[in-house]
């Protein structure tokens, strides 16, 4: 596993977790 590799991994993690965390934000607003 190059380094590439585990920058993308952790960039896409994230970005699943802050959506995650949007959608239930939004949901209880709702």
């Amino acid at each position: 596993m190059t380094i590439m590799e585990f920058w993308l991994g952790g960039i896409v993690a994230v970005l699943l977790l802050i959506y995650l965390v949007y959608c239930l934000f939004k949901a209880e607003e709702m």
